[in-house]
């Protein structure tokens, strides 16, 4: 069986229609397979919704109980209509996973977004062989390197020695980006309490409930609440909100903080190059890795990596799928 008539683009994102339903669909749609919590991904409405029970607990918690008309866990290979589907770890978020579809001897393998470095707040990224690989190019440009996170912690903890009268204010994203950087600062030997922003705490404590050790949490906004690290979303740093603060280094926990100018476009202070996604060389490894028969390529610079996979003689096409920007890194 062709690739091709198994799993393909529509308006409403790709679909079975062996199986009548959509990965990551960008609107409501009968049936969705979803590879994680994050917006421009999980969306509300859905008639069904398949994923992982992490996936589900996260969308039931950022769109409420009625985000879908039914949901189903995914667990182990499942059959729906004329193919197999299973869920394995992308190493994104908690519960995100990359989706494989199999029908006629083909499988089609769609990581969603996935990460390479060790996170101590998901399960690994799995290496599935497979026939067609979907991978996100989101630094899929040659001048995406990240260093070591423990690396870009240790800046941190570095400047908050060096101006301990100064608050920290780092932005980074609610699911996903805030936890990891926290679980980072724990590992690196931080027992302080970290402030949090209130738009942070449902998805903190949902972390910290399946045994992520993020420490001792405390409201940003509390009266008597001293600590110097304070974790906020983006959008907090537009607001009054950050008002309260006086004289504060200002951080942002990023892959785009590799761009300098990124940086500066930002006001930040302090740019912290952490990243959930895939740089260059953990995405060419990977494809080297697997070393499918085909690369199908989506959201991001799909330019960059179908040029690579020529020069690596691996076919390769890309998707243009619009509209998996809305939840950025």
């Amino acid at each position: 069986m062709r690739a091709d008539s198994i799993l393909f683009p529509t308006e409403a994102g790709l679909f079975c229609p062996e199986g009548g339903f959509h990965i990551d669909p960008l609107r409501p749609v009968a049936r969705a397979l979803i590879t994680h919590g994050h917006s421009d991904h999980a969306r509300f409405g859905h008639g069904a919704v398949m994923a992982t029970a992490e996936t589900l607990e996260i969308m039931r918690l950022r769109m409420g109980d009625g985000f879908a008309g039914a949901t189903q866990v995914a667990e182990g290979e499942t059959r729906i209509g004329g193919v197999t589907v299973g869920f394995h770890p992308a190493g994104h978020v908690l519960g995100s996973s990359q989706i494989a579809v199999e029908a006629g001897g083909c499988r089609i393998v769609v990581s969603g977004d996935y990460a390479r470095q060790p996170n101590p707040t998901c399960a690994p990224f799995q290496p599935v062989p497979c026939d067609v690989f979907v991978t996100e190019a989101t630094f899929g440009l040659p001048v995406f390197r990240f260093p070591d996170p423990a690396v870009q912690v240790e800046k941190l903890l570095s400047s908050m020695a060096e101006f301990p009268e100064r608050p920290h204010l780092i932005g980074a994203y609610a699911l996903g980006k805030a936890q990891h950087v926290i679980a980072l600062l724990r590992e690196a030997g931080y027992d302080a309490p970290v402030a949090i922003h209130g738009a942070l705490k449902l998805l903190c404590d949902f972390y910290a409930a399946r045994g992520v050790d993020l420490g001792t949490l405390v409201p940003a906004t509390a009266e008597d609440v001293a600590a110097q690290l304070v974790i906020a979303p983006p959008s907090a740093f537009a607001s009054p909100w950050v008002q309260r603060f006086r004289d504060p280094v200002i951080g942002f926990a990023s892959g785009w903080m590799a761009v300098r100018a990124r940086a500066r476009q930002r006001g930040v202070e302090l740019p912290l190059v952490i990243s959930d996604h895939v740089d260059w060389p953990a995405l060419t490894a990977t494809l080297a890795e697997l070393a499918p028969a085909e690369v199908w390529v989506t959201h991001g610079a799909e330019d960059g990596v179908i040029r690579w996979c020529e020069l690596a003689q691996i076919p390769a096409r890309p998707l243009r799928l619009v509209g998996y920007e809305d939840e950025a890194e």
